[in-house]
Order: structure tokens, then sequence, then C-alpha cells
């Protein structure tokens, strides 16, 4: 059985196709910088010479969809001939609300529900539902399951998901804390046990999936106790557009100051905020590094309460769980910043926290990037969302 899986982020798509007799990845690729100068699409398949690019404007996921079903069907480095060869599709969906606590056949009535919280991940859903709605389309006939970035964290106690605001909002809204990143807390937290050869039930773990959209999990005994993000994805972290954690009276003082209505101060928050808004530069990181590293003291500024901000969460989540055994880090960022993940590690040897400088001197591979006599141990753990999508599809594809 074969399974394509879209990933959609903020400014990023990922896709796989994986032969789940042996979970093989087919073909599999990469589109970044959509929606920002530059775009580009890497496809990669078994066999190919290289990687099979495409360097064309994207100026939202729906043009990044149609380039990567092109490649997937490509004669030339394609791993199908027809659309047809796939069995089920699976998709990530950011927002499950508290209507989808595990993955879902997406039916018309599942994808209504989606719709309708669209307005908790303004950035997300609609992306997401880009790539069911595209797929659709062309494959009106295959199983397609979308699996919730929130279901993870749908074990969170009360004390951790309910906010300090009227407990009416949670009864007639929905107002709590949901979480995401999920599917990637998930397999890393997963990932770590096996890799420190312990059972995640025996261990505390602090998952950070540091991308443009970027989030912090407590991960105890296998399951998720707190997280970062809240009520929506803008919660937590400084992020690429994503304010992240301010004072709430910050909202009505800009609303006032400048004569923004709601949609106004949410676009504000979402899409101009982040390294981006501090800098004026881009909402890469990888932009922003450069900046730094060229003296641009704003970048400077920006990477420095980024890392400070990962920092207390790390310590937080320690206080939170008595204590901590061992820290993940994953996406983008986690993976392939090697000066981001010193800046945060650096001064946290009370805590048991010691990186080992020429472990940590790697991008995208698994591995244990802690000094030996560190006492909490640090990892580096690429994520594999693609593959939780993928499980779950199957599994719910037979059932259907």
């Amino acid at each position: 059985m074969k399974v394509l899986v879209l990933n959609c982020g903020s400014s990023s798509l990922k896709y796989q196709l994986i032969d789940m007799e042996n979970e093989a990845v087919l073909c599999k690729g990469l589109v970044e910088r959509i929606g920002i100068d530059g775009s580009i699409l890497k496809h990669e398949k078994e066999g190919l010479d290289g990687k099979h690019v495409v360097e064309q404007p994207m100026k939202d996921h729906k043009d990044a969809i149609g380039h990567v079903l092109s490649a997937v069907v490509d004669p030339t480095v394609g791993a199908v001939k027809e659309m047809k060869e796939i069995d089920a599709v699976g998709h990530r969906i950011v927002h499950g609300g508290e209507k989808f606590a595990s993955s879902a056949v997406l039916t018309d009535e599942v994808i209504a529900a989606i719709k309708d919280c669209s307005d908790l991940a303004p950035l997300h859903n609609p992306a997401n539902l880009m790539g069911v709605e595209a797929c659709k389309a062309i494959l009106p006939d295959v199983p397609m399951v979308g699996v919730f970035d929130t279901a993870f964290h749908q074990t969170m106690p009360e004390k951790s998901f309910m906010y300090g605001l009227p407990h009416e909002l949670y009864k007639k809204h929905g107002v709590r804390r949901y979480g995401f990143h999920g599917t990637s807390h998930l397999y890393v937290s997963q990932k770590a046990a096996e890799m420190l050869g312990k059972k995640p039930e025996d261990l505390k773990i602090i998952t950070c999936h540091l991308g443009n959209g970027a989030s912090i999990t407590a991960v105890d005994g296998g399951k998720s106790v707190d997280t970062s993000m809240g009520l929506t994805p803008l919660e937590g972290l400084i992020m690429g557009t994503r304010c992240g954690d301010i004072d709430p009276a910050i909202i009505p003082f800009v609303m006032k100051k400048e004569g923004l209505d709601a949609d106004g101060v949410d676009k504000l928050m979402n899409k101009e905020s982040g390294v981006y808004g501090m800098t004026g530069i881009s909402s890469d990181f990888r932009d922003i590094e450069d900046a730094a590293a060229e003296g641009n003291q704003l970048a400077i500024n920006a990477l420095d309460a980024y890392a400070q901000r990962v920092k207390k969460y790390i310590g937080a989540y320690a206080a939170e769980m008595n204590g901590v055994d061992a820290i993940v880090f994953t996406a983008g960022l986690g993976e392939n910043g090697i000066g981001m993940r010193e800046m945060i590690c650096a001064d946290m040897d009370f805590m048991g926290i010691k990186l080992d400088p020429e472990k940590n001197d790697v991008r995208g591979k698994d591995r244990i990037i802690s000094s030996d006599d560190s006492r909490v141990k640090v990892l580096l753990i690429p994520t594999n969302e693609e593959l939780m999508i993928a499980r779950d599809t199957l599994r719910l594809s037979k059932v259907n």
C-alpha cells in the first residue's frame, strides 16, 4: 500500500510517498519559502542522481502543491506513473479544537469541522485544507486521513490547559490551551527513548520543535503534560512571523495607537512579528543569522531573545516535571542551527546540561550531542511527522 503524505507548514511543505509494506520512502521533497522571494522545490527519489530542483515563484500553498503532484508523477523523477497508484493520502491538520482527540478519515463532515477551527489556526488550517481539496479533486475515490497536531496534547491536565480567564469562555467557546506540533513531539520523544535505550514511560523529556513555527513540550512518561503553544499557534516562543508570548495589554494599546481593528492586530501578531518584525529582514532564520554575522544589531538582538525564550521554557518545564532526563532539538532550526543549539544550552550546567561542541557540529542526523558526563542528555533528532501520519493513515484506511 502506497501512502502520500502532505505536511503543509506556514511557509513550507514537506511530502513523502511511502510504501507501507516496509515503510520505505519512494520519493520525497521539500518546498521552502512559500510566499517569500526565492521559492524552491527540492525533490528526491531513490536512484536519482542528485535532487530535482524547481525554482519558481510560489505565491501560496496551492501553487506549491501543484508542483509537488507534478514531481510525484513525473516520468523521469517521479515514483508512480499515475496518481491512481496512490492508495491513500495522509494530511497534517494543525488544529482539531476539542472535536478531534485522534486522527480521522476526511469525510465532508470532518472537513467542515476543520474549517470551523480555522480561526484558531489562521496560518495553517487553510493551508492544510488546500492540500486536502487539491488531492480530493485529483483522487476523488482515494481514502484521505487527517492527523491532528493537537491530538498528542490531549493528555495535558487541566492545570496546564486552563487559562486565568472566566470559565464561561471555556464552556462557550473552548478557550483553552491545545498545543501543536504534536505529531513531531510524539515522534522525537519516542525516538529519544529508543536512542537512550529506555522506555518512554521511564523518562522526562523536553522536546524543542524549532522551525518557522516553534513549540516546546514537556513529555513525562511518554505523555504531553504541558506545551508552549496555546489556543492557537501564536503563543509561546518567538517565531518566524509570530510574536509568541507578549503582555496581553499590548493588544488594545497598539489597536488604539495604530488604529487597528481585530483583523489588523491579528495580522500584525501572526504575519508581521517574530524575528521578521524584530529585524525587518526575513522570517527565515538563515537570513537572520547571515545578517547577524555581518554585525546587524537587530538580527543579533533577535537571535539572543529567541535563544533566551527557549532557555526559559526548558527551565520552567524541568521545574514542572521535577527534573528532566533529556532535551531534544528538532525541526528546521533545531536540526540545522548549530550555533542556536549552542546558545540555548550555554550556562545551563547548573541543570546538568553540557553540550559537546564536536558532537554538536552536525546537521540533520540522529545524534546525542551532549558531553559524556552531561547528566541531562541532549539529542538532535530530525523529526519524521510524515511517517507518523502515514502509519495513522494506513490504520484508518484499513478500518474504513
